[in-house]
């Protein structure tokens, strides 16, 4: 069952705030990684490449975790747990659509090696609990 995300976590996904996922290692240690984030109704997008240990975690365990901070209210968060479902079917526009979001610029114009990078993924997390404190959760 698809968990609801409330108003103000929404706004929070649509701004510029930057979130933390995290994924369970092979040895079953979290491994956790800053990101940019874009919300499509109650899912949430994140950009990886196919050779990130991320990647590699979510292949192998689609169960993860995103954590939200309200930096104006540092004590409001919300914590979304989830699984994910990942193709490579518009993986470069989304990391593309992300940077203009975050920096202003295409992605190629902020960062410098983009044409390198590994084949891009789209990571599509369907929440299944929301939990918190504040008007997020």
């Amino acid at each position: 069952m698809t968990a609801t995300l409330s108003d103000r976590l929404k706004q929070l996904l649509d701004d510029k705030t930057f979130v933390s996922i995290a994924t369970v290692q092979p040895d079953g240690s979290p491994q956790v990684s800053p990101v940019w984030v874009k919300r499509d109704g109650e899912q949430l997008l994140v950009s990886t490449t196919v050779d990130r240990r991320k990647y590699l975690n979510l292949k192998r365990d689609p169960r993860t975790t995103v954590v939200v901070i309200d930096f104006q209210a540092p004590y409001n968060y919300a914590e979304i747990r989830g699984t994910v479902e990942m193709t490579t079917e518009g993986g470069p526009e989304l990391i593309d659509e992300l940077s203009r979001k975050y920096t202003g610029r295409s992605y190629a114009e902020f960062n410098a090696r983009a044409g390198q990078d590994a084949q891009r993924v789209v990571v599509r997390i369907t929440p299944h609990k929301v939990l918190g404190m504040g008007d997020l959760a």
